[in-house]
């Protein structure tokens, strides 16, 4: 067959799968540009004449019709295929057709994107919240698709439509972002699907070798520069005695404060008497030193600790029977540290999943002020949805169970550590 125009794609994109595979199936042969550079050519005038918005995939017709978006695209290369059934038998068979690429696009494809660009910084500076909340957005879609595929081979028709081929496109992607081991199990109906997709004869070579990913991408901090150390002086000089500085007047009336703030309530751990052990001086040991063995932080936190003004508590979930994924519940954990921000310069904490999928457990230690742990914790909504208990550590088993939670290497019972946060 002739071709019908020109496809300006780039093999990364979903719609670099999607498109051409809908016109291999449809019998739609197309012309790649003759030259074409991104994020170039793309912001040339005679590209943005034909394509306003200066994206693509975008496809010129043989006749000067022009036409941008994957979906649309795609849609339209179906739609010259009318013997393929990639739009379905009838009106009824269209419009699921068009629900599930739709699906596709909007409920798993794009948090497929979002995700990468937060890991990958270039949408928002990282946050764990925002990351957290992308994939379960993306995995409560994971769930709808694979109910709908349980009881069929294909979305729509016992034959192969855009529908299918536009979802394996965006789970292609997802294999190498979010689709991990753990959720391939599972989901196996959407990988089952996607196989049967992608093996097609005719597509076989448009998809490629998949990549499945055995751990879903993480974000990895940029490395810390590493800061050099003063030398010592070789004798500091007596410091000129300071004269008290005038009040200064701000002429600036935008930063004068009109209305009189009510005073903060003193929160009453501050009226504990002073102690020599500090939150951040214990804190930065811990970041910086091995946890155990000879110089580690818990032989500092033991030559440190001040037992009168500060305490250790034993913290475990107790609806765990409600625990799934392992990383649902290690966000659950990050929650309940968000939630105790209020008490931050009060509180430090290493707290773990421990188990597998659907059989694991919440549990961890915290180190407080004072001696009591409800004024520290009540400040989070959910704080009793957790048992607390006082850990004597000149007891052999309190040891043993703090040392190991601070360590990341707690086991209780068959239940290993899985994965762990800090509240520091």
């Amino acid at each position: 067959m002739a071709s019908i125009g020109t496809l300006w794609i780039t093999p990364g994109q979903v719609g670099g799968t999607r498109i051409p595979a809908v016109a291999a199936l449809g019998g739609i042969t197309v012309d790649p540009p003759e030259k074409y550079i991104h994020f170039e050519d793309n912001e040339k005038p005679e590209f943005t004449n034909k394509f306003p918005h200066g994206k693509i995939p975008a496809f010129e017709g043989k006749d000067g019709f022009c036409l941008f978006e994957t979906a649309a695209i795609a849609r339209y290369f179906a739609s010259l295929s009318p013997n393929s059934n990639l739009l379905g038998t009838c009106a009824k068979e269209a419009a699921l057709v068009d629900q599930w690429v739709s699906f596709g696009d909007h409920e798993i494809g794009v948090y497929n994107d979002y995700v990468g660009q937060i890991l990958d910084g270039d949408l928002t500076p990282y946050t764990k919240p925002i990351h957290n909340t992308l994939v379960e957005r993306q995995i409560r879609s994971f769930g709808t698709l694979e109910k709908h595929l349980s009881t069929r081979t294909f979305l729509v028709d016992e034959r192969i439509t855009l529908a299918d081929v536009s979802i394996a496109s965006v789970i292609h992607k997802a294999l190498k972002v979010t689709l991990d081991a753990p959720l391939r199990a599972r989901y196996p109906n959407i990988v089952r699907h996607f196989e049967t997709v992608a093996n097609q004869p005719k597509l076989k070579d448009i998809f490629g070798r998949t990549e499945y990913i055995e751990k879903a991408r993480q974000y990895v901090p940029p490395p810390k520069e590493k800061k050099e150390v003063p030398k010592p002086a070789a004798a500091a000089a007596p410091k000129a005695e300071k004269k008290p500085k005038a009040k200064e007047q701000d002429d600036d009336d935008d930063d004068v404060d009109l209305v009189p703030q009510e005073p903060k309530a003193k929160n009453p751990l501050d009226s504990l008497p002073k102690s020599e052990f500090n939150l951040e001086d214990w804190e930065r040991a811990y970041s910086n030193m091995d946890t155990r063995g000879p110089g580690g932080s818990l032989e500092w936190f033991y030559q440190k600790f001040d037992k009168e003004g500060f305490s250790v508590w034993r913290v475990d979930f107790k609806y765990n029977q409600e625990l799934t994924q392992v990383f649902m519940s290690s966000n659950q954990i990050g929650g309940f540290f968000n939630r105790l921000e209020a008490s931050r310069k009060y509180l430090f904490g290493s707290m773990g999943v421990l188990g597998t999928a659907n059989n694991s457990i919440i549990s961890g230690v915290l180190i407080l002020r004072g001696l009591d742990v409800k004024p520290v914790v009540d400040v989070a909504p959910d704080w009793e949805s957790y048992e607390f208990k006082h850990l004597d550590l000149a007891n052999a088993d309190d040891k043993k169970f703090f040392e190991a939670a601070l360590a990341w290497d707690l086991e209780i019972g068959d239940k290993k550590w899985a994965d762990g946060k800090n509240f520091k």
